[in-house]
């Protein structure tokens, strides 16, 4: 879907005239998220965030992955496989699964971890176990109360925090933010900006940690791009941050185009695209997670390698901080 531009501005009457259905949205998720979970017979470290749309727990995902294994720790993702048909559990294959199939978060970190898809996550939990996982990282499901979680990191963004602060559709909270934060574990806090501080300053008194950390973008992708004007596009949570990212690295974004998150491109949407980037003699440039969609699509894989792609990864301030909560944490469920 595509997030409504009010969400992020302050209340509106739009979005009071919505409240009365948030409250009752709100109220079901709450008390859905009270249920006992299930344990996975391993830890469980769930990467979620409070609102719907991006916040970046791909990247946050995979760079857990990375800290794990260096602690000698063997984690699998378990993805509910948003945007995919498969029902699961199933590893994800790169040889034989689309986005279409298991979604393009999952495919994309399938290239770096193993992944299972799974829309039951204590049968993607239950899978992983068999697959050797010593530690279960749970992509999403934050609000979901089917698995028990040891550990639960919320991203948020710095730069767009959570809104106007309402809870679907009145804004882009899951659930009330108060109950949200009482079950927070961790904060991760992607950026520069100050529209986080007010979670934050609450997180802090509960004892959990509040982590600082930014997206690094791919070093040869940019030198490959520096001297260009792109055209810009992309169907993730929120467009304007990986325009953003570009125009920070000294790339001249001379046009842009925003799709809904998820997006799936037509063979019609991608040749306009390649059209109009060639008559204003632009490149073009997309993220890892729109490519993952195009390069898996028959129809639109010729031309994947026409399109410019800008890896990031996730970049901690202190790691070592994040590296001795995850240690303790582990400690505690075994």
């Amino acid at each position: 879907m595509r997030e409504p531009a009010f969400w992020y501005r302050p209340p509106s009457l739009l979005s009071r005239l919505l409240a009365p259905l948030g409250a009752i949205y709100g109220a079901v998720t709450a008390r859905r998220m009270m249920r006992p979970g299930a344990s996975a017979g391993r830890p469980v470290i769930c990467i979620g965030n409070y609102h719907v749309g991006g916040a970046g727990k791909t990247p946050t995902t995979l760079a857990l992955v990375t800290i794990l294994r260096a602690m000698g720790e063997q984690p699998i993702v378990v993805s509910r496989g948003y945007g995919g048909t498969m029902q699961g559990p199933v590893r994800v294959d790169l040889s034989l699964h689309r986005a279409a199939d298991v979604g393009d978060e999952p495919l994309m970190m399938a290239a770096s971890a193993p992944v299972i898809v799974s829309r039951d996550r204590v049968a993607g939990a239950a899978l992983a176990r068999t697959q050797g996982a010593s530690v279960v990282l749970l992509d999403d499901g934050f609000q979901n109360p089917a698995l028990r979680k040891d550990a639960s990191l919320i991203v948020i963004d710095a730069v767009r925090g959570v809104g106007n602060g309402g809870v679907f559709p009145a804004g882009p909270l899951r659930a009330p933010l108060t109950m949200q934060m009482a079950r927070t574990d961790a904060l991760i806090v992607i950026g520069k900006g100050d529209a986080a501080d007010g979670v934050a300053d609450s997180i802090r008194p509960r004892g959990a940690p509040v982590l600082r950390a930014h997206l690094v973008p791919d070093h040869a992708a940019v030198a490959a791009l520096r001297g260009r004007r792109v055209l810009a596009f992309s169907g993730i949570g929120d467009p304007m941050r990986f325009v953003a990212t570009l125009t920070a690295c000294g790339i001249d974004v001379a046009g842009q185009r925003a799709f809904a998150d998820h997006h799936a491109f037509t063979p019609d949407e991608i040749a306009r695209l390649v059209a109009d980037a060639a008559a204003k003699s632009l490149t073009l440039v997309t993220t890892e997670k729109d490519m993952a969609r195009i390069r898996s699509d028959t129809r639109l894989a010729s031309y994947a390698d026409g399109i410019h792609v800008l890896p990031v990864t996730l970049q901690f301030s202190d790691e070592d901080a994040l590296r001795d909560f995850v240690t303790e944490r582990l400690a505690r469920a075994r």
